[in-house]
């Protein structure tokens, strides 16, 4: 274990799901996977936790008993106590609750679960398919959710002016020692060009930028795109927040931005909230990113 391991209260990513193995008795294998969320400088080993369930035994009972071993695990390797749970499959949402309940953690229906899906596309390139019963080829993919219409930004998060920006990657590296009252930083991924440019979003409120900060963070934001010259933010576990209408050629210039984010920094955004253009601290600062969600 790597001697920068966590020792404070932390928070948990947990996703626990089928998977494209076959077991002996003809059912997909189900499989509980636990990271830390690490920290913004990624310099500290996180702590990941994985166990397969007996198909037989899909239930709140059986998670809050694996929650348990995870929270021992956890203490006997030094990390920290967990206090959050975020979990990103709506269809997961009570089970995971119940469970959690038992074992006195909070959950937080949130797709900022980065670390997790990362862990998560690794399992499925270089370990699911050396397991005997591997599904291979295409599989039906899940009917894919009716996303919900946006709606607008709470007025507790509506600043003064809003204006697009963009920031070197090199430069976010030193976000943990910019001045922020409330942020949600991420270690930026490896092999990253350092001077591309990770797009973003900065809000404006002379008098409530700290207010702003607090509320927004509480929304738990995950990602922004462009849909139908609309600029969107999509936070929590389903939530759909409509930050601005823009002009054709703004939607146009945002869009590419994003989609070249998706290209050079995986994905990587952010949102800053200031009193001013020219101040120099932050009310809060956020990091984003736009990945899939297997």
């Amino acid at each position: 274990m790597s001697t920068a391991a966590l020792t404070a209260a932390e928070d948990w990513e947990l996703d626990f799901y089928s998977r494209p193995i076959l077991e002996a008795d003809g059912r997909k294998r189900w499989e509980l996977l636990i990271t830390s969320t690490p920290a913004a400088t990624g310099d500290a080993e996180p702590f990941r936790f994985a166990k397969v369930c007996p198909s037989g035994e899909v239930n709140s009972l059986w998670l809050s008993q694996a929650l348990a071993e995870a929270k021992q695990a956890s203490a006997s390797g030094g990390w920290g106590s967990p206090v959050r749970l975020r979990c990103w499959r709506s269809s997961m949402r009570t089970m995971v609750q119940r469970a959690a309940a038992e074992q006195d953690l909070e959950v937080i229906p949130s797709r900022r679960t980065f670390a997790l899906l990362d862990w998560l596309q690794q399992r499925e390139r270089e370990v699911y398919p050396e397991e005997e019963g591997f599904m291979a080829g295409p599989l039906a993919p899940p009917p894919a959710p009716v996303p919900t219409p946006p709606v607008p930004l709470p007025e507790e998060v509506q600043g003064d002016a809003w204006s697009w920006a963009a920031l070197p990657a090199s430069l976010l590296l030193e976000a943990s020692e910019w001045p922020m009252s409330f942020s949600g930083l991420l270690p930026v991924p490896d092999g990253i060009d350092p001077e591309a440019s990770v797009p973003g979003l900065r809000l404006f409120s002379q008098s409530r930028s700290l207010a702003m900060a607090g509320w927004l963070g509480g929304l738990e934001p995950v990602r922004m795109i462009v849909e139908d010259r609309q600029l969107v933010l999509e936070a929590g576990q389903d939530d759909r927040w409509l930050v601005s209408d823009l002009e054709p050629a703004i939607a146009a210039e945002i869009s590419e931005a994003l989609a070249t984010s998706q290209q050079q920094v995986r994905g990587l955004q952010f949102i800053a909230i200031q009193s001013s253009p020219e101040e120099q601290t932050f009310g809060g600062f956020w990091m984003l990113r736009d990945i899939p969600m297997a």
